[in-house]
């Protein structure tokens, strides 16, 4: 099957699971019960789960390899991305209770506090951390030249690959001997699949983490980056910032592969697009904290 159609069928799954979202959805409705003291709480617990990323220092290099030769025509051709400076990926997806207490109310599909918030658009995942960033501002945990955002697509490879050049970060294969179809047990420590998973019904964590101590990387939901959707890295940068778009309507990247997927969607460097509007209960996100690029005047949503 040709790249482009494979992407195409994929991305009409995800929105088909998408358009079947259920019913109590409702419950969106009702203000979230939380008290400012448990979330002032929650923010802090947030702040200490960020992993220091610090290329070209300690274990971390400074380039990577980003891409991969035989993977399909989105992943191609490999180049090496210097990583443009310092920051800090957060061990955890966004749990479903941190997300209520900076939104207001909770999404999701499968519910859990300590789960994966998922059923959120790119575009309400940008507003979850602008306003992450001025509630830690407020309750000073990060300081006003500090933010918290989504990783650009390079930052997320390289730390979903944490230094490592194999097809997961733990080795080439998912399948253990003898495993047929949909298992993968090699996988299977590290990840969430249609293999392992009936749902979004874990803690985040729960499984083990990455080299560099980032939890769910491989699997559990897709995630969103700040990218904007290329076919392919022909024209990318060879530096780690976001390669956006300028169009109103764009689609964005998803990373990491998901409970509904087989397990070559967890690679390292898989990689899909979805419209910015689109939700499922398939995609959630993980954030960034880091430096505002000097010069930056994003708008801040309140």
């Amino acid at each position: 099957m040709p790249d482009t159609l494979r992407i195409c069928l994929i991305t009409t799954l995800i929105l088909g699971i998408a358009s079947t979202a259920p019913a109590q959805e409702k419950k969106d409705d009702k203000k979230s019960p939380m008290t400012p003291a448990e979330r002032q709480a929650l923010l802090k617990t947030f702040n200490g789960e960020f992993v220091a990323i610090t290329p070209g220092k300690g274990k971390f290099p400074a380039t990577f390899v980003m891409g991969t030769k035989g993977g399909d025509a989105s992943e191609r051709p490999p180049r090496t991305v210097k990583i443009a400076g310092a920051f800090s990926m957060a061990k955890y997806e966004v749990p479903q209770n941190l997300w209520e207490a900076v939104m207001g109310k909770n999404p999701s599909r499968w519910t859990g506090p300590r789960n994966s918030v998922e059923m959120l658009s790119w575009q309400e995942a940008v507003v979850f951390c602008q306003r992450a960033t001025l509630m830690m501002r407020a309750e000073k945990l990060i300081g006003a030249d500090e933010e918290i955002r989504l990783p650009s697509e390079a930052e997320w490879e390289y730390c979903c690959r944490a230094g490592t050049t194999t097809a997961y970060s733990f080795g080439d294969k998912a399948q253990a001997k003898g495993d047929t179809g949909k298992k993968a047990g090699l996988l299977d420590p590290y990840g969430w699949h249609n293999g392992n998973a009936a749902g979004n019904d874990p803690p985040v964590g729960a499984l083990k983490p990455n080299p560099w101590g980032l939890y769910d990387m491989h699997g559990y939901l897709w995630e969103f980056v700040a990218d904007a959707w290329h076919a392919d890295y022909k024209r990318a940068p060879t530096d780690s910032r976001a390669w956006d778009g300028n169009k109103k309507f764009v689609s964005r990247v998803i990373r990491s592969g998901s409970w509904r997927d087989r397990y070559p969607s967890l690679r390292s460097a898989a990689r899909l697009p979805l419209p910015d509007h689109v939700k499922s209960d398939a995609i959630g996100l993980r954030c960034v904290k880091a430096a505002v690029i000097s010069g930056d005047k994003k708008k801040v949503s309140k």
